[in-house]
């Protein structure tokens, strides 16, 4: 369908292009020296020793759970409020995730009362995803890890850019993952990253990248090996030049961007404010700086939100649900739940995403916010 204003674009223009046929001119398309300097760079804007460049967020996921040293009869607690990769990639080690409930309709980010509440002797991580790119209370999470002896891994696919108490997000825990794919603040098409400050944990993390390989064909082809050793049982989760080039570029937009995504948000809000009054805007009261990469809504209490969607779409307007809870998903009905997940029950029911994204202009957020006046009437009829 040709939207009239989509629920994502990205920020792509002759830099980008360049950077490419660059890359195809060199003739070099696997990962070398580029992956290395957008992995440099990567690290010195986060503020951390290593980043690791792989081929998608589930990928750094996955090889995140692994390098922690998950296995199976393991239980890693995270939110049921998030893609489905996230817990996908704590079965991928044999381990069990765990459901924990949300704090609240104001607050979409995963509990620390409800992490305590599922503690068990079989508990080794707590895996948290920073919704929208908002911050989870990581000094009251990172309490329980420490209490607990437990590994802290940050799904931080929605906040590359987001900062708490000056840090950055992605950089509270033992390892965090990130996501340039397409809809992402800063994208590479597909792509990912993982980052640390553990030295160990980071050799861990570029051994099981690339097959456990000692060398890599880009030390071979520079006569810096001849030869290598295999020593764990690794993955091909390695990134391209093509994706490096591109991330390089983008993350030199990274921080003008965020700041508009932040500029739209805040005219979302006072806009929605006014005009429909009964929607519920999460998120509102301030904590860290937000990369702002979602703008979720809550339709009243009754709202059909199906015809609500319809009627937005019928406006040009595309919406999304972000997301369907995982722990109701087929796959996963068979897994028994430690407890309640009333609120994120409630939210899934009523949550809608808006568009965002840089290039949204004031008009545009207007005409985004009188379609949902119009929706709102529509679904409630």
């Amino acid at each position: 369908m040709d939207w009239r204003i989509p629920l994502a674009d990205i920020d792509l223009g002759p830099q980008e292009m360049d950077a490419v046929l660059e890359v195809l001119r060199s003739r070099w398309l696997t990962m070398g020296s580029l992956t290395r300097q957008f992995e440099q760079e990567f690290a010195e804007y986060c503020n951390v020793k290593h980043a690791i460049a792989v081929t998608n967020a589930t990928a750094a996921l996955h090889l995140a759970c692994l390098a922690v040293g998950l296995g199976p009869g393991d239980e890693v607690i995270l939110p049921s409020l998030t893609f489905v990769a996230s817990a996908n990639s704590v079965r991928y080690t044999g381990a069990h995730p765990v459901f924990a409930d949300i704090e609240s309709e104001a607050w979409l980010n995963i509990s620390p009362e409800s992490i305590e509440a599922r503690l068990t002797d079989r508990t080794r991580a707590i895996m948290v995803m920073h919704y929208g790119g908002y911050a989870c209370n990581m000094p009251a999470i990172q309490d329980i890890a420490i209490k607990h002896g437990l590994a802290v891994i940050e799904d931080a696919a929605h906040a590359i850019g987001s900062r708490l108490d000056g840090r950055m997000l992605g950089t509270w825990g033992q390892v965090g993952c990130y996501s340039f794919f397409s809809n992402k603040n800063m994208t590479t098409g597909e792509g990912g990253m993982l980052v640390t400050d553990d030295d160990a944990l980071a050799e861990k993390l570029g051994l099981l990248r690339s097959h456990g390989m000692t060398s890599l064909t880009w030390d071979r082809h520079r006569g810096h090996a001849w030869s290598y050793d295999v020593v764990a049982l690794g993955y091909n989760y390695r990134i391209d030049e093509i994706r490096a080039a591109l991330g390089r570029v983008q993350l030199q937009k990274l921080d003008g961007n965020n700041a508009r995504r932040r500029e739209v948000t805040c005219t979302y809000r006072q806009t929605l404010a006014q005009l429909v009054p009964d929607v519920g805007l999460p998120f509102a009261r301030g904590q860290g700086t937000s990369a702002c990469h979602l703008f979720p809504i809550l339709l009243p209490e009754g709202c059909n939100r199906l015809r609500f969607m319809e009627a937005m779409k019928s406006q040009g307007i595309q919406t999304s649900i972000h997301y369907p809870p995982i722990h109701l998903f087929s796959a996963y009905q068979s897994d028994q739940l430690t407890g309640s997940l009333e609120i994120t029950e409630l939210v899934a029911r009523r949550e809608v995403t808006l568009p965002l994204y840089p290039a949204l202009t004031d008009r545009d957020i207007s005409a985004v916010t009188q379609a949902v006046q119009h929706a709102l009437q529509e679904a409630s009829q």
